[in-house]
């Protein structure tokens, strides 16, 4: 089955504990890639196939499988990616849906929309991926399905349409009332969930049914003028056919969210929830051509989602196989690839051979031909490729947009256990950086000693646990410290000249800039030129420009990296002979460094968004506590058994605050976090840290 019209590239994508991973091994069993029920809490999950993912019973790296799924008559290809829900592992989620075409948004039925829900929805909107969402857990104690709508409006800001209502909830939940078809489905336990069966829609439920699927078939009436008129006719003339299109087309184009619902664990509702994947999720085909540049001349380049047109893939995932070494995952989007084919890598500019590709189940692979547009699939044999990298046809080269990563946040120190392992260690950890994008390694100037840096305690915790089991390397580790950041408060004007002679051909260069503060919005240097007449050659002025960059990786009062700069080059001088990139680049180099003491520094500190789950009884107590920990305390809404407190907190105030919360709550409060901003640290810290230079980082 080759159709693009029948190829599904989907995420699942939630908060954590929402039931991602429990529904993707459902829909393994129903489609048949599994003979048997994997479960999360046993450590026998297929996509979880880490040892950490299976002990922890979390999600660490995002997985990719395959499956077919027959609805009427008509079969379909789904490529599905399971994304982890903690927030440490949010790279793993802004990847995937890169290179997607639509995501199912899962919310537990009785938490709602919680804090990664909003995160990973904000990606999605980001990156344009149509999305269904599915309230799962229907059948746990406290769940509704008509809160989690409210909160998907007024949360995230989206437009949910339920066409599903449950019928019964917590232990009661047995089945759905499908609006579009006016059906009502039940499932049979006996079967683990594999037979269900049509009923009548249940007496009590009748009034609410018309309600909801009157207003269905008003908004899909609204979606075309021949719809309209019928409505107007008679509401009951339009067929689910008419309405299911309508969906579909007010779903791809983000008009409205679908809302389905079931319990994944108690295998309800998800062949629906398939069908509905289907019948209301992108395909390739209905995704806008793909646009990029041509290496050399910048030219726009388009690619329509087609095998006729010439190759072009992105490379959105890097692993480490045990068995076939480093594996590149890749989405097409034009043309199609054969194995054994020379392609053109835009990230080193050269040619390479793929030597190998594969589909993906899990961690295992399926062995492949060719990989055609539309399609998702693994190649060996690429050298160099970071995430991001875009392969394509060496005849017609095109770059398509890269993915921009959060930096981290929070750093160890590491050695080895035994100096025999340094260079084990090196290759390991450089490794493991060619895999995420958001894991850095670095050694510190003053110490020597190797600093590794992620996006929170468990991030990192995972990979000293992957050095010590996957590459042999065990290590000590220092104590966890903040990523600080560094920033210019006021506009300093500078010139520098560098001359350096040795006897045969000099150095000379000489640039004339003003350093300022950038916007809010901009990440890292935003380079101005301004130079008049000629006074230093256009040639020169990437090496400029590649001159500051390098600057702001060390700032002038901890070494940490500058957020963000704004330089404008107004004028400069060069000499016919001494004059080449490198003196330019040297030059720019130390005059940045030099006006950066100028310009006001100051330490940028890490604030987190927090929220804390906390019974009634020790609210007081907790938001005490988070107050002392230099919180910003936005509000506090009521939930189900509590209250739940929104704040702002600097993370250096938030190690080890678990340990306190479970101390202060008797074991009953949850909190979850993730980085939001930068924000000035306060002049007394910061003249602490820099008169006690041993903080430094």
């Amino acid at each position: 089955m080759s159709t693009l019209s029948n190829i599904r590239n989907i995420g699942i994508m939630a908060h954590i504990d929402a039931g991602k991973t429990t529904t993707t091994e459902r829909i393994l069993y129903y489609t048949g890639k599994n003979y048997k029920i994997g479960e999360v809490h046993d450590g026998a999950a297929t996509m979880d196939y880490m040892e950490q993912e299976q002990e922890r019973g979390i999600t660490i790296t995002s997985a990719a499988t395959t499956v077919f799924w027959k609805h009427r008559d008509e079969n379909f290809k789904i490529n599905i990616i399971d994304t982890p829900g903690h927030v440490d592992f949010t790279v793993e989620v802004e990847r995937s849906l890169r290179i997607l075409d639509g995501a199912v948004a899962l919310f537990c039925a009785v938490g709602g929309v919680q804090p990664q829900s909003e995160t990973v929805w904000k990606q999605a909107v980001k990156y344009h991926v149509p999305r269904i969402c599915y309230v799962n857990k229907m059948d746990r104690t406290g769940a509704n399905f008509y809160a989690v709508l409210d909160q998907i409006k007024e949360k995230l800001g989206a437009n949910p349409v339920p066409l599903q209502l449950p019928i019964g909830a917590e232990e009661g939940f047995v089945g759905v009332v499908d609006l579009v078809n006016n059906k009502a489905f039940v499932w049979d336990e006996a079967s683990q969930g594999a037979v269900y069966e049509e009923v009548e829609i249940p007496e009590d439920m009748l009034e609410e049914v018309h309600r909801y699927r009157t207003a269905l078939v008003e908004g899909v009436a609204e979606e075309s003028e021949e719809l309209l008129n019928k409505f107007m006719e008679n509401p009951d003339s339009i067929t689910a056919e008419e309405m299911e299109a309508a969906v579909r087309k007010a779903t791809i184009e983000q008009k409205i969210t679908p809302v389905l619902c079931g319990s994944s664990f108690k295998n309800k509702g998800v062949q629906l929830l398939l069908d509905a994947v289907t019948l209301y999720l992108p395909s390739p085909e209905d995704k806008p051509a793909i646009i990029g540049q041509h290496p050399e001349t910048q030219a726009q380049e388009v690619r329509h989602p087609n095998e006729t047109e010439p190759f072009c893939a992105l490379v959105f995932k890097i692993a480490t196989d045990p068995f076939v070494g480093k594996v590149a995952f890749f989405r097409v989007y034009s043309g199609s690839v054969k194995a054994g084919e020379t392609v053109l890598n835009t990230y080193t500019g050269k040619r390479e051979r793929i030597s190998r590709l594969f589909e993906m189940h899990a961690n295992k692979q399926l062995p492949l031909d060719s990989v055609a547009a539309g399609n998702i699939a693994v190649a060996v044999g690429l050298k160099k490729v970071p995430t991001g990298t875009t392969i394509c046809d060496e005849k017609h080269p095109i770059v398509l947009e890269s993915m921009d990563f959060p930096e981290p946040v929070i750093s160890i120190a590491v050695e080895p256990k035994t100096q025999d392992d340094m260079d084990k260690l090196e290759d390991a950890l450089q490794k493991l950086s060619e895999e995420d994008p958001t894991f850095k390694v670095r050694v510190d100037e003053e110490s020597g000693q190797t600093l590794i840096s992620g996006m929170g305690e468990l991030h990192l915790e995972i990979l000293l646990d992957r050095l010590r089991r996957e590459f042999g390397v065990a290590c000590n580790s220092g104590n966890p410290v903040v990523s600080y950041r560094e920033a210019v408060r006021t506009t300093v004007h500078h010139r520098e000249v560098h001359k350096k002679q040795t006897g045969g051909k000099g150095q000379f260069a000489d640039i004339e800039f003003e350093l300022s503060p950038a916007d809010e919005q901009t990440k890292g240097l935003e380079f101005i030129n301004e130079v008049k007449g000629g006074n230093i050659p256009k040639e020169f002025m990437p090496a400029i420009q590649k001159g500051f960059e390098k600057a702001m990786t060390t700032g002038p009062l901890l070494g940490n990296s500058l957020i963000n700069a704004r330089v404008r080059v107004l004028d400069g001088s060069f000499h016919p002979v001494d004059s080449d990139a490198n003196a330019f680049e040297i030059c720019a180099s130390k005059g940045f460094r030099a006006a950066a003491k100028d310009a006001s520094p100051t330490l940028l500190e890490p604030v987190m968004r927090v929220e804390v789950n906390v019974p009634d009884e020790y609210l007081g107590g907790v938001s005490g506590d988070l107050n002392r920990r230099r919180a910003m305390i936005q509000g506090v809404d009521v939930c189900l058994g509590g209250q739940i407190i929104h704040a702002f907190v600097p993370l250096a105030e938030m190690f080890g605050y678990i340990t306190t919360l479970r101390t202060l709550t008797s074991g009953r409060g949850t909190v979850s976090m993730e980085f939001d901003h930068y924000e000035e640290l306060p002049a007394s810290k910061t003249e602490e840290m820099i008169s006690n230079r041993k903080f430094k980082f």
